[in-house]
């Protein structure tokens, strides 16, 4: 149990990075892996769903995709992006390492304009610029190593019990919400600020946000779980983040029209 425990905190320490906006992670995986990955479930994930057919609707949301990719720094380009537009009913996009973005034919329903389009494609691509997925790899590598430690220190009092499987599960759920759900809370937080100064960055009118989130909201129809168990915040404290950001990435949209950044991406 002791050299366990040593190797978690080498590991710990060798291994923290930041993120965009100054934040510590802890991340133990290497982009390399993490890009493989990405490439991997994206290719299984085109076998699976039926992409859709409408040329129109992939050279839109293309346009919308490419804007904000454009606009990453240097690190985020390097990838060569593919865009992919599913034939699914659910208001949902996604980005994936290794350079993948796949988005829901539903989602086109909810995003009505290419600026709340954007909203989402930036708060998307901004996961993955930050590393998000390597951050939640990570610590559920470390919560379960934990896991493990715990299990074996019940094993010495009572090993075999009623009372030892009530006591693991009690500590499934606290590293669950206490650990896992938090640390996701705090990436969608910071994805919605970098992803808001990414779509502005691109040309698009970031005050347009506020809209998509309220679409969003009346699309879910109140089927949320509550805040504290959920990895997304509540659309009303969403709104209200981003509105306390909204000055800084206006002008950051001014900055870049003025520059002549334009998106000109049509329905």
């Amino acid at each position: 149990m002791r050299t366990t425990g040593i190797i978690l905190i080498i590991l710990t320490l060798a291994s923290c990075a930041t993120s965009p906006t100054g934040r510590k992670q802890l991340i133990l995986v290497g982009d390399q892996q993490m890009n493989q990955m990405g490439v991997t479930s994206f290719q299984e994930l085109k076998k699976a769903q039926k992409v859709a057919g409408d040329r129109r609707q992939q050279s839109y949301v293309g346009c919308v995709s490419f804007a904000i990719i454009n606009a990453l720094p240097d690190q985020g380009q390097d990838n060569n992006w593919e865009v992919v537009v599913f034939e699914d009913d659910s208001a949902n996009a996604f980005a994936l390492p290794g350079g993948k973005i796949g988005v829901h034919t539903g989602l086109l329903d909810v995003a009505t304009t290419p600026s709340q389009l954007a909203t989402v494609l930036g708060h998307e691509v901004a996961h993955v610029l930050s590393r998000h997925g390597a951050e939640r790899v990570s610590i559920q590598m470390a919560a379960q190593t934990g896991l493990q430690v715990a299990d074996m220190l019940s094993n010495q009092h009572v090993e075999g019990s009623r009372e030892r499987q009530i006591a693991m599960a009690v500590l499934g759920l606290g590293t669950q919400v206490g650990v896992l759900l938090p640390f996701s809370r705090t990436h969608e937080k910071e994805a919605d600020q970098l992803g808001l100064n990414l779509m502005a960055a691109a040309g698009f009118d970031p005050t347009e946000s506020v809209q998509l989130w309220r679409n969003m909201d009346a699309a879910s129809g109140g089927q949320r779980p509550p805040e504290f168990l959920s990895t997304h915040p509540e659309p009303e404290n969403r709104i209200i983040k981003l509105n306390e950001i909204m000055q800084q990435a206006i002008g950051i949209q001014q900055q870049a029209l003025a520059n002549g950044v334009n998106p000109r991406c049509r329905r």
